[in-house]
């Protein structure tokens, strides 16, 4: 298996894995519905269930890649997640989610087309896919803007209208 990476940079963020001086931020992070709206996800219900979350977190461990604590290079401070997961299809798949007063800067694209590059460079990957809500205009705009081609639609995750989005590793590194 290809060693896990502790730390990747971009030119305004740094991710690296999760640890438990993220639960604060992430707790407020799932505590915005409007974060939550297209995700299918619950708000965890305390801090110390999110430190759980954390502590129990294995996907670094089982596959080398996982979600990835979204920090500001300037201030190291946490403001979300990007990453890649080997989900229940047995695909990789790219999902993001920042705390809301981080939006519209760029920071998602920035975050998930680092994330691409990982992934078809370090960890080989040969495809990688992305899904989210038909309504989730944002997460559209983000998975197009960093090459993604939408692929179709379908249920995923207890939402009923998901658009499917993937990219390979040839189209990706050309």
């Amino acid at each position: 298996m290809v060693q896990h990476i502790q730390l990747i940079e971009t030119n305004r963020l740094m991710l690296r894995e999760f640890q438990e001086v993220d639960a604060p931020a992430f707790y407020e992070l799932n505590s915005y519905p409007d974060v939550l709206k297209y995700t299918g996800d619950l708000p965890f219900q305390s801090l110390q269930e999110t430190r759980d979350f954390i502590s129990n977190y294995d996907h670094y461990k089982n596959y080398g890649f996982g979600r990835w604590a979204v920090l500001l290079k300037e201030s190291e401070e946490c403001i979300g997640w990007c990453g890649l997961k080997f989900n229940e299809e047995k695909t990789v798949d790219l999902g993001f989610r920042l705390l809301p007063q981080h939006w519209n800067r760029g920071y998602a694209s920035e975050a998930a087309l680092k994330c691409l590059e990982i992934g078809f460079k370090h960890y080989h990957l040969k495809e990688i896919v992305a899904r989210a809500d038909k309504n989730n205009g944002a997460s559209h705009r983000v998975l197009e803007k960093i090459g993604m081609k939408l692929k179709g639609k379908g249920m995923c995750d207890g939402i009923p209208d998901a658009l499917f989005y993937s990219i390979d590793s040839s189209s990706f590194l050309s």
